[in-house]
């Protein structure tokens, strides 16, 4: 059944996803007062693999969601599970040095395994395929920038395949590119599924996860944290970890002017079947170009198409806030006629000035982190675990980079930022 309601304010707003997951899990708000090991902020990826992990390590863990769990980006997101970061490990190591680069470049490789041993141990319904991620490129000058990127993962173990412009039509059906490369280590999931299954996994491991309990306030008091909440009940706490990404708000004063939300907007059309479709992603492969403003794009379980991309900066008002994202998937598979739209809807994803996830303790016993540009699911879900290691002693082989927080300048032009970056990013584009 269609839904396109566009209105605010709803407790899980309208998508694909919200339509076809597995019912969730019970998590009721907060209604007494308690004392845990750490208090999590936020139950979105980020916030559900760190107290899942946290839970294995014999640690008492409380998240606590101002909705439901999945309700910001991981349960709107594309579902598409790539292991990489939009610096590519050459980069990384001019950036960090190799001693600090390589570690983090050996936690970005492995987080897709990660996440897709968390859904084998935990029987998580999610609908997973881990059939590669193809990076497709316009023209024979971005190939060439992308079978670099692909030599550069393949020199540290990674299973990669180099694409000419038949071998791309080949895994994406489509004749519009001129090459690219497979990383055969990304996948795809239902995203709001595999975060509701997180939820059930550190919930069975002794986790308490509250919905509907905002935190509006967070106290030192001596060596411990007191954190006051919108029902009234309040955490007392040893640690807290922050992880609110592209909906972080006032409750840390700074954070939010560390990121810039932007909105990524996903259509999804009617099950296509026949011949033609039979021909678009025959695997199961997950897709996206090279572009600057990229679009991604992959079927879900049951034959959808998934076009997803950058919009403009307030949420969707309607289906004509879409209209560029399907302009661009009929486009690219004209042989599939005239397509219908079953969902559309939108999310907010958090992009950091030098596009790395950032971590930042501001003070003790005050952890943050967020800021995966695009990437969450399997970035949000290897933080996650390695924060949850820190936490519990072991931060001497932590391998992202911990930073002072940083506002981003005229933070409060941010929808001028993304409007700015938009124009600039498709000059680019048309210029490459």
């Amino acid at each position: 059944m269609t839904d396109n309601r566009f209105a605010s304010g709803q407790q899980l707003p309208p998508s694909l996803w919200a339509a076809t997951a597995p019912a969730a899990p019970p998590t009721p708000r907060l209604t007494e007062s308690h004392k845990t090991d750490v208090l999590v902020v936020g139950g979105g990826f980020t916030g559900l693999s760190t107290a899942l992990h946290l839970a294995e390590a014999g640690a008492q863990v409380c998240v606590l969601e101002s909705h439901e769990p999945g309700w910001g980006a991981s349960g709107r997101n594309g579902g598409q599970v790539n292991p990489t970061l939009k610096h590519d490990p050459d980069d990384l190591v001019r950036l960090y040095g190799v001693e600090r680069a390589e570690p983090l470049i050996d936690a970005v490789s492995r987080s897709a395994d990660l996440v897709f041993e968390l859904i084998a141990r935990h029987g998580i319904d999610c609908q997973p395929v881990r059939s590669g991620w193809v990076q497709a490129a316009y023209s024979e000058r971005a190939v060439a920038g992308l079978h670099a990127r692909a030599a550069q993962w393949s020199r540290r173990g990674v299973t990669t395949e180099l694409l000419d412009r038949a071998g791309v039509a080949a895994r994406l059906g489509t004749e519009a590119f001129a090459g690219g490369w497979l990383d055969g280590r990304a996948g795809g999931i239902q995203p709001l599924a595999y975060t509701r299954g997180l939820v059930r996994a550190a919930q069975s491991l002794g986790a308490a996860v509250h919905g509907e309990t905002q935190v509006t306030g967070l106290e030192r008091r001596g060596a411990l944290w007191h954190a006051s909440t919108s029902t009234g009940a309040t955490v007392t706490a040893d640690q807290v970890v922050l992880a609110t990404n592209g909906y972080t708000g006032p409750l840390w004063p700074g954070l939010a002017r560390t990121i810039l939300a932007a909105n990524s907007f996903i259509v999804a059309t009617q099950p296509i079947e026949g011949a033609a479709a039979d021909k678009i992603l025959p695997r199961g492969e997950t897709a996206s170009t090279s572009q600057r403003l990229l679009l991604y794009f992959r079927k879900d379980a049951q034959g959808r198409l998934l076009m997803g991309g950058r919009g403009h900066f307030a949420d969707p008002r309607g289906p004509q806030d879409f209209a560029h994202l399907e302009r661009s998937l009929e486009l690219l598979f004209p042989q599939l006629g005239p397509l219908r739209y079953e969902y559309r809807w939108a999310g907010r994803i958090a992009v950091t000035r030098d596009f790395m996830p950032h971590v930042h303790t501001p003070a003790p016993g005050v952890t943050m982190a967020l800021g995966y540009s695009g990437r969450g699911i399997a970035l949000a879900t290897s933080m996650g675990r390695h924060l949850a290691a820190r936490l519990t002693g072991d931060s001497s082989s932590f391998p992202y980079p911990v930073t002072p927080m940083q506002a981003i300048p005229l933070h409060g032009l941010q929808r001028f930022y993304v409007a700015a970056g938009v124009a600039w990013y498709s000059l680019l584009d048309r210029l490459s």
